[in-house]
C-alpha cells in the first residue's frame, strides 16, 4: 500500500471532508498542517509541474489572504517564479488538500470522483 499524506487546514470543511472520504475507504494517511508546515517554493514548482495544471490552481481563492494581497489581479502579471513565492510565503496561499502519494503530489482539492479515480487500486 501506499504511503498517503493529506495536506490540510483542520478548521477546512473539505480537509476535514477528504480525510473522512479516506478513512472511510479504509486508507491510512499522515496529517501535515499546511499552515504550520507550508510547502517550499521547491515542493510547489514540483507540484505545478507534476500536475500540468495552471500555477492559478494551487492558490486558496476563497481564503482571505487572496483577497487581501489581491491575488486575482496578480496572476495576469506575475511570473510563475514570483506565484510560487506568494504560495510557499504562507500554506493558507495553498488550495487544499493537496494529497501526496509516497511523498509525490497526487492531487489538489478534494472532488470525490477524482479521488476514486486516482486511489482506485488502494480502496476497500
Amino acid at each position: 500500500m501506499e504511503e498517503l499524506t493529506l495536506l490540510c487546514y483542520d478548521k477546512c470543511g473539505t480537509c476535514r471532508k477528504a480525510g473522512q472520504w479516506l478513512r472511510a475507504h479504509g486508507l491510512d494517511y499522515t496529517v501535515r498542517p499546511i499552515r504550520e508546515q507550508n510547502p517550499s517554493e521547491a515542493e510547489l514548482d514540483e507540484w505545478i509541474t507534476a500536475s500540468g495544471l495552471p500555477v492559478a490552481r494551487f492558490f486558496n481563492t476563497s481564503g482571505g489572504l487572496y483577497r487581501e494581497h489581491d491575488i486575482k489581479e496578480k496572476l495576469k502579471t506575475l511570473s510563475r517564479a514570483e506565484l510560487v513565492k506568494i504560495l510557499a510565503s504562507d500554506g493558507m496561499f495553498v488550495k487544499r488538500p493537496v494529497l501526496l502519494r509516497n511523498g509525490r503530489f497526487a492531487c489538489v482539492g478534494f472532488r470525490e470522483e477524482e479521488w476514486k479515480t486516482l486511489l482506485a487500486g488502494d480502496l476497500r
